[in-house]
């Protein structure tokens, strides 16, 4: 993720950082025993677990401990919604006016906090408190206040949503928003980004009045990314409505099969994957010395990415239905949870340094969006501190994530094998998962660090 303004606008080009990658000699310890650790900490993982867990023990949609009713009274307030919506509207706003109005420069703060804040900061905000866009999304909220003024319910529209198309609508929207953000070249310029969402408004909008708000819950690919993450959140919400406390690992449990998921999340991880692999010295070295327009080789290297995560995921579950024997139609989607916490960890690891220092810079820009000489929030004369990290932190949150997010996913893997698989067969049907999972895991730390 890197700025890159058009040529003459006076941009200086570097005002978003790369996700700061970490280097090999930032690691406290060595690198290999580092590859040798985590793939020993998932062995022993699945081991342990199929020693003790035996029996499925994830209650998903029932389990979890009630808030007090005074809690959700106030949580489910409509007046409480509708705070959480103007706030949605208000930072949508405030990017748009800077995008329409502010200069087309690197001090324009649209990019930044698109990239940054927005993107990479819906995954720990729905970690925390659970699918968070719901709430916040303009789109949303703009379809309700049409509704409101033209007397029809929001929740219906003239078409029945077709259950076969499940996720895909998400999954394209994602893929949509994955490509301008890693391959078009001009993606930090505030006339892309406004063409982008201005289309993607006009999309998501239409979907919403044909079919009802119940499209957002499968067609905004925003939404839908805040709402699989959300199923990590310690907060969710039961089958009976209750908000409740609960283990992350049910909230995984409780999301249902259906189609286009495999898809939506194959698009969050071979994009993260891509987006780790552009920076290596074999993917520059091809970008500059072929003969291939570098945007259609990034097109090429994304898609092949998200077609990989698809294709080996496809692959393990298809050997896990063989092994486990039972039918392998379906399969992909009932294990699908697992592959969030991986892509969880992988987001966090590639963009926890770039969120943290370019998170800042957001907040300066964030003083003066028209470049007009402001100081609205008394940020603009801060500098970026690039001492909160070292890089030898930087380097240890990165392996904890993708190792921590493998054995949530495991964990997930096997309380699902273990209800579907006959019991004879349910861990033999898992190792073709545990050995995408290393591989996943070797991966990844390889991106990172290799």
């Amino acid at each position: 993720m890197v700025s890159q303004w058009p040529a003459g606008s006076g941009g200086d080009g570097g005002s978003l950082l790369a996700h700061g990658i970490g280097g090999r000699q930032d690691l406290p310890v060595s690198f290999s025993l580092v590859l040798v650790g985590a793939v020993v900490a998932l062995v022993v993982s699945f081991g342990a677990l199929a020693w003790l867990w035996r029996k499925p023990r994830l209650r998903g949609g029932a389990a979890g401990r009630p808030l007090p009713l005074a809690v959700q009274r106030f949580l489910d307030s409509s007046g409480f919604r509708w705070v959480l919506r103007g706030v949605g509207l208000l930072l949508t706003g405030f990017v748009a006016v800077a995008a329409l109005f502010g200069p087309n420069l690197a001090v324009n703060p649209a990019a930044t906090w698109v990239y940054v804040l927005f993107w990479v900061g819906l995954v720990p905000a729905s970690l925390v408190f659970g699918p968070v866009w719901r709430q916040l999304n303009p789109i949303r909220t703009i379809h309700r206040g049409i509704a409101r003024v033209f007397h029809f319910s929001p929740e219906w529209g003239p078409f029945r949503y077709p259950r076969r198309l499940g996720y895909w609508p998400a999954a394209v929207s994602l893929f949509s928003f994955t490509y301008l953000e890693l391959v078009v070249p001009d993606r930090t310029s505030t006339g892309v980004l406004v063409l982008y969402f201005l289309l993607y408004f006009q999309v998501q909008l239409a979907g919403a009045l044909l079919f009802g708000s119940g499209w957002f819950a499968r067609g905004d690919g925003f939404e839908v990314y805040s709402s699989l993450v959300g199923r990590m959140s310690p907060l969710g919400r039961r089958n009976d409505g209750r908000l409740v406390l609960r283990n992350p690992l049910d909230g995984l449990d409780a999301l249902k099969p259906a189609a286009g998921l495999v898809a939506t999340v194959s698009v969050l991880l071979g994009s993260t994957a891509y987006d780790g692999f552009s920076f290596t010295r074999i993917w520059v070295q091809t970008i500059t010395t072929s003969s291939i327009p570098p945007e259609t080789l990034g097109v090429l290297g994304l898609v092949g990415f998200i077609t990989a995560a698809y294709a080996t995921y496809s692959l393990a579950t298809s050997l896990a239905g063989t092994l486990g024997g039972i039918p392998e139609r379906g399969l992909p989607g009932k294990f699908a949870h697992s592959i969030i916490p991986i892509a969880a960890g992988y987001v966090t690891a590639h963009y926890f340094s770039f969120f943290v220092f370019e998170g800042q810079q957001a907040l300066i820009l964030a003083s003066d969006p028209l470049d007009k000489g402001q100081n609205i929030l008394g940020t603009a004369d801060w500098k970026i501190n690039y001492t909160i990290l070292s890089a030898g932190t930087i380097a240890l949150v990165q392996v904890v994530a993708i190792v921590a997010g493998h054995i949530i996913a495991v964990i997930a893997a096997h309380d699902r094998a273990v209800r579907l698989f006959p019991p004879r067969q349910a861990i033999a049907g898992q190792i073709p998962l545990l050995l995408l999972m290393i591989g996943y895991t070797l991966g990844g730390l390889l991106l990172l660090f290799g």
